[in-house]
């Protein structure tokens, strides 16, 4: 599926991650971060869904740029 994204927001200092966006057409909310892959953690998911995984993201991040609404 094609996408149109609008970047929200960054913490990053240096253009890297974690970054916010937001799908111009559905309103979903995006995050690029770091992939987990430690078994351990991945464990501890809920029902996770072929192809779904966890990315760390900074608390401050969403504090400073999700979406109130």
């Amino acid at each position: 599926m094609a996408r149109t994204l609008r970047m929200l927001g960054t913490n990053s200092k240096t253009g890297e991650c974690p970054t916010l966006y937001e799908d111009v057409d559905s309103g979903e909310i995006l995050v690029q971060g770091y992939t987990v892959t430690d078994p351990e953690v991945l464990a501890q998911m809920a029902n996770p869904l072929e192809g779904e995984s966890l990315v760390v993201v900074d608390r401050e991040l969403l504090i400073n740029f999700a979406p109130r609404n």
